[in-house]
Formats: C-alpha cells, structure tokens, sequence
C-alpha cells in the first residue's frame, strides 16, 4: 500500500579536529576517532535514549584494518550503544559521510527508522587511499577510463583544461581567502562548538590533546603559493597550496523523523528537501558537483537564485571554482564557505561531507533569513553529491514587511 514519506531533519553534528597523515593521529586508532565522534552526540543530546538509535552508518574509502570490519556496527559497540543497536559501513569514496547521511535518511522517510547516525572517518596515513586495492585490469586495458581518473591531482589538471579562464592565480587566490576564513572562523569562535577534542598519543611525546585542524597554514599569500611546485603536471596549475590535503579524522550526524525529534526534546538544526548522485566523466571528476546539483535542484522545484548558502568541498581549488563558474557565482562570494573549507581544513575523505552540513547548520543558526542552503562535493572515479537543505529557523523577510505595513 503507499506510504506517506516523512520529514527528515539534522539534529546535530560533531566532528573531530582534522590532521595530517602521519601528524596528531599518526598513533590513534581510525574506529577510536568516530567511537568518540559517536559518543559526544549522545553526551550532547541527553533527552535521546541510546535504544531509539535506530542504525549506526559509518563510511571509510579504506575499508581496512582498523577502517574495516563492518565499522558501523563495531564502532556503535565501542562507543555504548546497546547490543541492539545495528550498524553499515558504506564506501562512496570522498562523498562517504554524505551517503550515510542519505542513506540513513532515506530510511527515516520511509519510516523504517526514526533515529540514525551518519556518519564517517578516514585515517590517511595509517591507510593510503588505494591500499590493498585490486583494480580489475579492464579498466585501462579496454579503456574504460583514463589512467588520469585514478590519480585525482591528474583529474584536477583536466579540469584546468575544461576550463581555461580558471587560471592559476585564481585558484591560488581563492587558497589564500579560504585559509583567511578558516582563520578568523576560529578566532570567532564558530567551529569549535562542533569539535570534540581527541586524546593523543606519542611514544616519543607522550599524552596530547587535538583541540584545531592540523592542515590550517595561516598568513597563506599569493607570494608563497607561488613558489610551490606542480606535481601532476609540468607547468600546471594544482598545487600542494590550492588543493586539501592528506588527512586523518571523523564526523558524525544525528538524523530523525522531524516527529520524532519534537517528541524527544531534540533540536531541529536543518530540514532534507532532496539529494543527488551523479555521474561524470572519471577523467574530470572535479565536474561532479555542477550536474548532481541540477539534479538536486529540479527534484527540489527550486532553482539555483532560491539557494542562499552554500558549503561547497574544497578537493582542489578549480573544483570549486568550476561549479561557481557555471552557476554565475564570483569566486569570493559571500555565501560560498564562509568559514573557509577543506583546503585550509583538511579533507579525510569519507568523514568530510558531515562537515559540510555541521557548518551548513551553523550558517542557517546565523542567517534566518536565508531558507535554502546546499552541501557539495565531488567524488573520485568521476562522481558529484549534492544536499539541498532547508533553514528551521528560516523567517520570511516579505512576510515580516507585511505584517508591519
């Protein structure tokens, strides 16, 4: 019989600070850095009884080692849940997170579960994307794809290519502003609320604490990106400076029935509209987020005017700046990361598209009056997400004026 979809809302999310590979996590376990993330929304949300939890997604691009055996449910044992409690993992590559987030919600409108938690965690160092990988040799020796598509500063220098007015002083400016944002973010204090500090260990350095992204290089300019070399590319334009980095940590999201979530005394921080996978050409998958927002934005009856914040994933730098090229959108518009992204934050692949929508969140707390938002990325072997999100806390400035007239 047909069934009446629910709304879906996000209550909360956490991540945890972001390192580099080999840096603050070199010696902490990858499930240990999501057991936490999944831990501080429990502790943060009290009116929500462990045993309404009703599934446990975590993503990992490298299902291996301490990234594998079916993380979600290990990690929601690790972290107190009740036996109870089931649990995935999914791989979508850098959109990962994004997919649990999905996935889980897909769930809650149909009505297969009231309360999930997405979530995802990559430690780059201790697995290198691609470790323990067995590509099928088809795939170059019918040429399925271009041995460009498995190596992602390559795609990124074909997108260069796609597009030749993105040049490389833009690509280095729009670094240079994302470290400032991420910058004055902090010194705001707008991320912290939504990082949950980690216990560190050395065996040389004894017991730390990581409090802040690892990766952020304040006082970044134009003059020292300048120096820095080309690796894929003779000449080209990707550098180390406007491309994230590699990096180690983990996010979680606390998703429910919008009913649900009255019901238990949760906060309701955003409203699901729709979502879209896409895929592109492996080659340029940079691409990626420009045809899944269409998408996003007809299932959504909206167009690209109705969208008033933005957090867009900084792969690279000519990624973004393709999607702002093709929408008409300057690259320093205001609505666009305003608190910086994964260029000066770090991008642990499956983890970061929960971080998108922990700062989309905190947007839409700031701007009431903007009503529709957007979380997007691209994805490797030629793929884009988007996330078409709706403001709770949205008040219509037309409305306001004419009550007052």
């Amino acid at each position: 019989m047909p069934r009446q979809l629910r709304e879906v809302v996000f209550v909360d999310g956490v991540r945890t600070p972001f390192g580099k590979a080999k840096g603050q996590y070199a010696e902490t376990r990858a499930d240990d850095l999501v057991i936490k993330c999944i831990r501080e929304l429990m502790r943060r949300n009290p009116s929500l009884p462990p045993e309404r939890v009703d599934e446990v997604a975590v993503a990992a691009t490298t299902q291996i080692g301490d990234q594998g055996l079916t993380i979600g449910r290990t990690a929601s044992l690790l972290a107190g849940l009740p036996q109870s409690v089931p649990g995935f993992a999914i791989d979508r590559m850098c959109a990962g997170a994004m997919t649990a987030v999905t996935t889980t919600a897909s769930g809650i409108a149909f009505g297969a579960y009231d309360v999930a938690i997405a979530g995802g965690v990559e430690h780059m160092g201790r697995h290198p994307m691609g470790e323990g990988v067995d590509p099928n040799p088809r795939i170059l020796s019918e040429r399925i794809v271009n041995p460009d598509a498995l190596v992602m500063g390559k795609t990124a220098e074909n997108l260069h290519d796609r597009y030749p007015t993105i040049t490389r002083e833009r690509v280095d400016a729009y670094a240079v502003r994302s470290q400032a944002k991420t910058a004055a973010a902090y010194d705001a204090g707008k991320i912290q609320p939504d990082l949950v500090p980690v216990a560190t260990r050395s065996a040389e350095e004894g017991w730390g604490l990581a409090s802040t992204d690892e990766p952020m290089r304040p006082g970044t300019s134009m003059e020292s990106l300048a120096t820095l070399k080309t690796p894929f590319r003779a000449h080209g334009k990707v550098t180390a400076g406007n491309a994230a980095g590699i990096n180690d940590g983990a996010t979680a999201a606390l998703l429910a029935d919008e009913e649900t979530a009255r019901e238990l005394g949760l906060p309701v921080r955003m409203r699901l509209v729709s979502y879209s996978f896409v895929g592109v050409e492996p080659e340029v998958m940079g691409a990626g987020p420009i045809p899944a927002t269409e998408k996003a934005l007809k299932q959504a009856g909206l167009t690209i005017d109705d969208i008033e914040a933005f957090e867009v994933n900084e792969a690279f730098a000519v990624q973004v700046l393709a999607f702002l090229e093709h929408f008409g959108i300057a690259d320093d518009d205001a609505r666009v990361n305003p608190y910086g992204g994964a260029i000066a934050m770090g991008h642990p692949l499956a983890s970061s598209g929960v971080r998108l929508m922990t700062q989309l969140a905190r947007q839409f707390e700031e701007r009431p009056e903007v009503r529709y938002g957007l979380t997007t990325m691209c994805i490797g072997i030629g793929m884009g997400g988007t996330v078409i999100w709706e403001n709770p806390h949205w008040v219509s400035t037309s409305s306001t004026t004419e009550g007052v007239a």
